[in-house]
């Protein structure tokens, strides 16, 4: 009978527990929907860029605030960039791919950042081409017109504080921003990576010439100006394989790489002409991309235009940047600092390439951005410092629209005074006419009394000779 007893108290209580239990996971669902909850929401555009083109757009802003949020626009490298920037597989050292724009999106807008990023003009996601005759035609001019029109979308959305927008661009998009945010006073804060301070000739030349020149050296382990089969041989599959080949069982050049065939590259016979001509050929009209490169090379440099800035400007470049190296965002800085331009900041990170990812010896990866880059950047934004800066920029405008208007006032008032000296002048004109008036209605009435009186006389005159004349004729 004991026994029976336990085992209904162990009962009861198991039951107790078990409802408990039951009670708790319950009660814990809302809390686990919550912590699923999105932190970033996203609302899709299209953008309207004139003559019958649009392209399509995204925006992010946080899930959570009321809002409105800085707005920040993002501007695409160079290439068939889609909003994403998406860089495939084989380029960027990742499984999938990496999506350098949307990376950037995303991570702004968790930490309080309304973000717009669009299709470059005839391209869809993933780089396609839709519309090829309008990526063929396209211009730097085009590009900066699109851009400008994307920044009016940006600043219409209900979620973005207009008076707070910042244009991040890279690359190519660091000769766009800039021409931007001298023309538009919105822009009050400007992000350039992997910046250039040349055009886009200059930085060909580098690309295809200088920087040949710079690997041929790392390269040539002897230092001779001569490349051998062994140096290139230990040199990654992705460059190795472009210069010798297998196929015989023993390692040779490649048909034409070694034109004199001494088993040899020469650097100054064999290499640079070579490059030479390939930079004339991609900087003339025979190429087909030329349209958009010649539209590129009459544009100022960055270097001659960066000092005209109103905004905020952050340069971030990566130290193993082969396509717009690291003295480029130098040259940039030396500039601000010699026009006195006080709200500038560089920063500068060893080991990164052009897509802020590390560089592998030789090779550039283009894979996803590195987060203490990005947080860099977050806390450039945010900085309370810049805020006064800016602040302080406003009230300095708001002065010197204050000193136009006091000098402008003081311009009218001077108009004034002289306008009523001359009143007054011509109050005494006026007055001094009226005086000769006076006058002259004296004399006419004194004239026309003589010639009354002279009248007078005369019809005497008659009179008395008519009754002269009736006397003597009696």
């Amino acid at each position: 009978m004991k026994s029976l007893s336990t085992k209904i108290v162990f009962v009861r209580a198991c039951s107790l527990a078990i409802g408990f239990l039951i009670i708790i996971i319950l009660s814990s669902f809302p809390f686990a929907l919550a912590l699923d909850q999105e932190t970033v929401l996203r609302r899709d555009l299209v953008i309207d860029l004139g003559d019958g083109l649009s392209t399509d757009a995204q925006l992010t802003y946080p899930s959570v605030g009321e809002g409105p949020f800085p707005g920040i626009l993002l501007l695409h490298g160079s290439g068939n960039t889609d909003m994403d920037q998406y860089i495939p597989p084989e380029l960027s050292d990742t499984e999938e791919g990496s999506r350098f724009l949307l990376q950037i999106a995303e991570y702004l807008s968790e930490r309080g950042f309304a973000v717009l990023r669009y299709n470059k003009r005839g391209i869809g996601l993933n780089g396609t081409i839709l519309d090829e005759g309008v990526v063929v035609n396209m211009t730097f001019q085009d590009l900066q017109q699109d851009a400008e029109k994307a920044l009016k979308v940006l600043i219409q959305q209900p979620e973005v504080d207009k008076d707070d927008t910042t244009i991040l661009g890279h690359s190519e998009g660091t000769f766009i921003a800039p021409r931007i945010a001298i023309i538009n006073p919105n822009v009050k804060k400007i992000v350039l990576m992997s910046a250039a301070a040349h055009n886009l000739y200059d930085i060909l030349y580098f690309q295809i010439v200088e920087q040949g020149i710079n690997q041929f050296i790392e390269i040539d382990s002897n230092n001779d100006g001569l490349l051998s089969v062994q140096e290139v041989y230990v040199l990654p599959s992705v460059m190795k394989d472009s210069l010798i080949e297998n196929s015989t069982g023993e390692w040779r050049w490649y048909p034409g790489i070694d034109p004199n065939g001494d088993g040899y590259i020469s650097l100054i016979e064999e290499r640079i002409p070579p490059w030479n001509q390939t930079f004339t050929y991609l900087t003339t009209a025979e190429y087909p991309g030329s349209k958009w490169m010649q539209s590129h090379f009459p544009l100022e440099r960055n270097l001659d235009i960066i000092e005209d800035l109103p905004a905020s400007i952050l340069i971030l470049q990566a130290e193993g940047d082969t396509q717009t190296p690291v003295t480029e965002a130098f040259l940039l800085e030396q500039k601000l600092t010699e026009v006195g331009n006080s709200d500038h900041t560089l920063i500068t990170y060893p080991g990164l390439g052009h897509s802020f990812y590390p560089r592998d010896g030789f090779l550039q990866w283009l894979g996803p951005i590195q987060d203490y880059v990005l947080s860099d950047l977050v806390n450039w934004l945010n900085d309370p410092d810049r805020d006064m800066l800016i602040l302080e920029t406003q009230l300095e405008d708001e002065q010197a629209a204050v000193s136009i208007l006091e000098s402008q006032m003081e311009g009218l008032q001077s108009q004034l005074d002289d306008e009523q000296t001359k009143i007054s002048k011509l109050d005494d004109t006026i007055s001094g006419l009226e005086g000769e008036n006076d006058e002259l209605q004296n004399v006419l009435s004194f004239s026309r009394n003589l010639n009354y009186i002279a009248i007078g006389i005369a019809v005497i005159a008659v009179v008395m000779a008519v009754l002269a004349y009736q006397r003597r004729s009696t």
